[in-house]
């Protein structure tokens, strides 16, 4: 904790004289007086203030422009800070019937009211009371000297406390300690003194009916949602508290409450604060826009680089507003990021690369990247997206900026999997754990801005929390955490929210685990590791027409023209093919083949020699097969194959093919590239119907049956080279 935010909560009693109040009567809401301590405005200052309005506390700030010197949640016992604040605050107060409540903020909440506060205080029938902890410290060696107590908890918690401003005086009069003195063993000498204790007239929230301290309570702590409000739920003691503090190790904890608490989130009415405090972008100029580095991670082969630079290119925001850091560890890449910034480097503000042969590390590249921002007077954000992120969303960048947030990444996901870009919670020793929640934010049930405590792959932080927060240290450095969790961890500790919106779609992440780069194209072979990207990438878009709209020619009879592939899809098979090299010579003779012997020989590839015999099933059942089902009905194909194969067919190698039938149920037959363009002439002749399609349009396919009705040629090529991808399926 760097900063101390106290509360001091104040209330005049015009009717009263005496030193407390009357039982009978309740004080009333309206002399209330919050008074808090800030050194500085933080994530957790920003939360807590918002409870505080939510209930319409009054708040007066004190502290402002101080240096902390307090100490914080992870060093030796500090506080005395706070305690001198408290004393000069109390030195103002003159009335005697004023109540004070004392809490910490950054790491605090508050889930009702004043009149509900103020009830249970008065319920007490104490001046002061305490919250109280399972747990003694900071020095266990005084846990026999603390009163037993009859049901509860039976140790003092210096977080929070609420009296009357008397006896708070004379609690603090004895204070002469420094500003990093622990201001919980301060308050706890003077509670197990039996003497100051009945005459400050001290006691114990023992069972969290006002105060409700997270440490060593976790499993007593539940959300309790009810009537379109949230709480939490003391379910040991069944007490509703009033204020929830996440009091020592227990910041994710309140974090994961203050998601939802004060009804931040409720079942009947969602989100209730998604749209404070936005930043509009819209109705700007260009011009206006604020400056943003966007910092590109490729640290291993990754499918789809091309695609992703694509996506980047398509981002729907002024390139002029944007720079580019590009971090290349791979050499596989090196030709794709190049092209890249060959054809649209000039369009941005401004470019910087770091390639293989800089043989930087991935944190120094990343540290790097920071300073291109910290370094800019004019940069104020920072987006970082790694290469395997499909960033769908081409407005994510504005809708992240608009929400206004320190640090902010958009939820991604992986298809069919619970896996997603964020944890829901950490494990004891660091690492993800799932949150009660988390399923229900991947599967958006639940929507909004969610405080986690960890993100990864893609996210947008503000360059002051670069320049600030996070500029006296290597954030990614840790002795005992990989780079990415150091990272987070770090934001943590300095107090800073990580955000995860799930409010609109933003796209996926993809598999990277069994990526090869034996091939030249590589990604042709994603077809089951990452099968939407596949899809997008080499399936026509008007396939889906073929099922839903019955987008089907019939050029000849009981033969079916549909389309299947892209141009991206036809021109990488076509190269893959050629770069294999390996075509086979037209001969009756073909060892690939069993039985050696090919009754009607092609110059041709086969699918299994280029390692693509599983993938092309997978493609004949995933998009093959429905549309076979479709037009032969009561047919139900395995999608099984002998022979798949690309044929070559030039002038002077093979123009055509000479009749015969097929070793199959049915055959595909796709045309990779353009007649009239690629080649002149070509076609397929089915001989009984004396039809002809002489014009085959690139990535469609024809399919028609092999045996007995449709004899068929093929037509000469007389000029340039003809490319088809041949299967005959279920032979």
């Amino acid at each position: 904790m760097r900063g101390a935010v106290l509360i001091l909560t104040v209330c005049s009693f015009a009717f009263f004289t005496s030193l407390y109040c009357n039982q009978q009567d309740s004080i009333p809401e309206g002399d209330l007086l919050v008074l808090t301590v800030a050194t500085e405005e933080t994530d957790g200052f920003r939360r807590f203030m918002r409870s505080i309005r939510h209930f319409n506390y009054t708040v007066k700030v004190l502290g402002r422009g101080e240096e902390w010197k307090g100490g914080d949640y992870m060093s030796p016992p500090g506080g005395g800070q706070k305690v001198r604040l408290l004393k000069l605050a109390l030195d103002e107060i003159t009335e005697d019937n004023k109540v004070i409540l004392f809490v910490d903020s950054f790491d605090v909440i508050f889930s009702s009211g004043p009149k509900e506060l103020l009830k249970k205080f008065q319920q007490t029938g104490h001046k002061v009371v305490f919250s109280s902890e399972t747990l003694v410290w900071p020095d266990r060696h005084l846990e026999d000297k603390h009163p037993h107590v009859r049901e509860g908890k039976r140790f003092l918690g210096a977080g929070g406390f609420i009296g009357y401003a008397p006896n708070l005086k004379e609690m603090l009069s004895d204070w002469s300690g420094e500003e990093n003195d622990s201001d919980q063993l301060f308050y706890t000498k003077i509670y197990i003194n039996s003497d100051k204790r009945k005459s400050i007239n001290i006691t114990l929230d023992s069972k969290c009916r006002l105060f409700q301290n997270l440490h060593g309570a976790l499993d007593e702590v539940v959300l309790k949602f009810e009537d379109g409000r949230v709480r939490a739920r003391n379910v040991l003691y069944d007490t509703l508290p009033v204020v929830i503090h996440g009091n020592g190790p227990t910041k994710l904890q309140i974090n994961y409450l203050g998601n939802y608490i004060p009804n931040v989130w409720t079942f009947e009415t969602g989100c209730t604060i998604c749209n404070e405090d936005l930043r509009p972008l819209s109705g700007l100029q260009e011009s206006e826009y604020p400056v943003v580095v966007i910092g590109v991670f490729i640290q291993q082969p990754t499918p789809f680089v091309t695609v992703f630079f694509e996506r980047l290119l398509n981002l729907n925001y002024p390139k002029n507003r944007l720079r580019l850091f590009i971090y290349n560890q791979e050499p596989h890449h090196d030709e794709q990021v190049r092209k890249f910034l060959e054809d649209h480097e000039s369009e941005y503000q401004g470019v910087k690369l770091i390639g293989p042969v800089e043989d930087i590390d991935t944190v120094t590249s990343r540290n790097i990247a920071f300073d291109m921002c910290r370094d800019d007077i004019d940069c104020e954000y920072f987006f970082s997206i790694d290469v395997d992120v499909v960033l769908k969303n081409e407005d994510a960048l504005k809708i992240l900026i608009e929400l206004n947030k320190p640090f902010i990444a958009p939820m991604m996901t992986k298809p069919g999997r619970l896996w997603t870009n964020f944890w829901g919670a950490l494990s004891a020793d660091g690492y993800y754990a799932r949150s009660e929640d988390y399923v229900d934010i991947v599967q958006g049930r639940r929507v909004g801005l969610w405080n986690v405590p960890y993100v990864s792959h893609i996210f947008l932080v503000k360059a002051d929390v670069l320049r600030t927060d996070l500029k006296a240290i290597n954030p990614f450095e840790s002795a005992s955490l990989d780079p990415d969790m150091a990272f987070c961890a770090n934001l943590r500790n300095k107090g800073v929210f990580m955000f995860v919106t799930n409010m609109q779609t933003f796209g996926r992440v993809l598999s990277t685990e069994n990526y090869q780069t034996k091939h030249l194209h590589n990604d042709l072979w994603q077809i089951f590791e990452n099968p939407l990207d596949w899809e997008e990438r080499y399936i026509h878009k008007n396939y889906s027409k073929v099922l839903s709209e019955n987008l089907i020619e019939t050029p000849c009879p009981d033969v079916f023209w549909f389309p299947v592939f892209t141009d991206v899809a036809c021109d990488h098979f076509v190269e893959e093919m050629e770069h294999f090299g390996q075509w086979s010579g037209g001969a009756n003779t073909d060892p690939r083949i069993q039985g050696g012997y090919e009754n009607v020989p092609t110059i041709d590839i086969h699918m299994n020699q280029v390692e693509y015999d599983k993938h092309w099933r997978k493609f004949l059942l995933e998009y093959v097969a429905p549309v076979t089902e479709k037009m032969f009905p009561g047919y139900q194909t395995t999608a099984q194959f002998d022979l798949a194969f690309v044929v070559r067919y030039k002038p002077d190698e093979q123009p055509s093919l000479r009749p015969h039938h097929d070793a199959s149920t049915f055959t595909i037959n796709i045309a990779l590239n353009q007649v009239g363009i690629d080649y002149q002439g070509g076609g397929c002749r089915f001989l009984r119907y004396n039809c002809s399609i002489t014009a085959p349009r690139k990535g469609w396919a024809l399919m028609h049956p092999g045996r007995l009705t449709h004899y068929h040629e093929g037509l000469p090529t007389v000029d340039g080279v003809r490319y088809i991808a041949v299967s005959f399926v279920d032979p």
